[in-house]
């Protein structure tokens, strides 16, 4: 077998890998973003949005304030003014005052902690839950989601989105979302942003959870195409070297 006949199946195998894992963690029911890690100006606003609007519930016990700071180039002064609201220093992790039995009473679970929601659920599924809110009179607090059906959690963002209907397929309306469910979302009243504002909102949010879930993936990433090349270069010398030492034997 010749080099590049070698290297070429690697190549393969690897893309075949690749192609399987995309294959099996995709799904086609959910609305889908780009997730962008390097657009920090981005991950920026992400933050800013969650520490606002999540951190109050939810915490995230696996992320430092200042971590986020040494990452998205956030100097301590500004983010001690503008993400740190509840009396912890720079490097405390980011916990909620909250206790497990008051959110029980509240919400009837305990919100989950969201260092890692995106590793688990995934950034579609993200995308798609806070998308796809809808009035519920049946609820404890007034909502449901198409995502998750009797979710307990209240939309927070409401008064960014605006509310919306459920409309049942087949009417004939005009509808501002179309996953591929059976219903889809109309919206009845409009909030402070526009349509495209909050899409934007939503996809900074789940641009930022996708980094906390692992803050080192761009790291990791650029290490491991060195690490690729080096291990290309150490195959072609290590080939050489065998032919070289087996050239007498054949």
């Amino acid at each position: 077998m010749t080099l590049f006949k070698f290297l070429t199946r690697i190549i393969l195998f690897i893309f075949l890998i690749s192609s399987l894992e995309v294959f099996a963690t995709s799904n086609s029911k959910l609305m889908h973003m780009e997730v962008d890690l390097s657009n920090q100006q981005s991950l920026q606003r992400g933050a800013k949005i969650f520490v606002n609007y999540c951190l109050s519930c939810h915490s995230a016990t696996y992320m430092r304030y200042n971590r986020i700071g040494e990452d998205l180039n956030i100097k301590d002064d500004i983010l001690k003014e503008n993400l740190i609201f509840s009396g912890d220093k720079i490097g405390d992790v980011m916990s909620i005052a909250m206790k497990s039995e008051d959110a029980i009473n509240f919400f009837g679970v305990t919100p989950p902690d969201l260092s890692v929601i995106a590793r688990s659920r995934g950034p579609d599924w993200l995308y798609t839950y806070l998308h796809t809110f809808y009035v519920d009179d049946s609820r404890p607090f007034g909502v449901n989601n198409l995502a998750y059906k009797d979710t307990a959690m209240p939309h927070v963002l409401w008064e960014l989105q605006g509310a919306q209907q459920l409309i049942q397929s087949g009417k004939n309306v005009t509808v501002h979302y179309k996953p591929t469910y059976k219903n889809s979302l109309e919206l009845v009243s409009s909030g402070l942003q526009s349509e495209k504002e909050y899409d934007k909102t939503i996809r900074d949010l789940v641009n930022y959870l996708v980094y906390m879930g692992e803050p080192i993936k761009l790291k990791r990433k650029k290490i491991g195409i060195w690490v690729i090349f080096y291990l290309s270069i150490l195959l072609i010398i290590t080939y050489m070297l065998k032919k070289e030492y087996w050239r007498d034997i054949h």
